[in-house]
């Protein structure tokens, strides 16, 4: 099977680049310099993943990851500027699963495509597994169908939102620390600063379950520990 991926960059060099990278591991690749061109391609093509640079021509790569949100699932990573935390942490507010910043090693943003593709085609092979159904406090997550309800009402998750809330409840009762949620979610070395990345994803998850980071109902934070939740 061919994926295809959405590369979305004004800077022909790079999307070439990348282009380059991506056709060695047999990956289909669709290239757009601008916004415009991004939806058309969006609307028109069957899309597996997307890349998205943050600073486009005619607009930007956050109101891009957040289109594609309210059409679509597959994964979204954002090509950051170099050290520019807020854009890493708009882009995953906004429903992006990773993040890279340039200038980046092509050969690290093929394994982090590779990761995020393995990660979405897991949950959405329709292969029957063992125990892919969780139940916890009204939570159900459907592993097989990549689908999550809360006290039946539907929550429409990224792949790495429901990643990380799978593990959360298959370990309900016991804290995991953000080091054990990002090796197990994104399958890489931690970093201290991956803690971020960790933050940002479960204040999302916790809004879109109407829960409070003071107060929660469902996942909590053990200060200086990490997170769970309570059967």
């Amino acid at each position: 099977m061919s994926y295809q991926i959405l590369v979305v960059d004004d800077e022909n060099e790079i999307a070439d680049l990348v282009e380059v990278y991506l056709n060695n591991e047999n990956f289909l690749v669709l290239k757009a310099g601008n916004v415009e061109q991004a939806k058309k391609l969006i609307e028109e093509q069957k899309i597996d993943l997307a890349l998205l640079d943050v600073m486009l021509p005619d607009g930007d790569g956050f109101s891009l990851c957040k289109y594609i949100r309210r059409h679509y699932r597959y994964p979204v990573i954002m090509l950051t500027a170099k050290d520019s935390g807020t854009d890493k942490i708009n882009g995953l507010t906004l429903g992006a699963d990773d993040y890279i910043t340039k200038p980046f090693l092509p050969l690290e943003l093929v394994a982090r495509v590779k990761a995020q593709l393995r990660r979405y085609t897991r949950y959405n092979t329709g292969v029957q597994e063992e125990d892919n159904v969780l139940t916890v406090s009204g939570i159900v997550l459907n592993k097989e169908t990549h689908e999550c309800t809360l006290n039946e009402k539907t929550l429409v998750l990224t792949p790495t939102e429901f990643s990380i809330l799978w593990q959360l409840c298959k370990n309900k009762g016991k804290v995991m620390s953000s080091e054990q949620l990002f090796r197990e979610v994104w399958g890489e070395k931690y970093y201290t600063s991956s803690n971020n990345t960790i933050m940002v994803h479960i204040r999302h998850l916790r809004e879109k379950m109407n829960d409070s980071g003071e107060h929660p109902k469902y996942i909590k934070t053990v200060w200086g520990v990490g997170y769970k939740i309570e059967t």
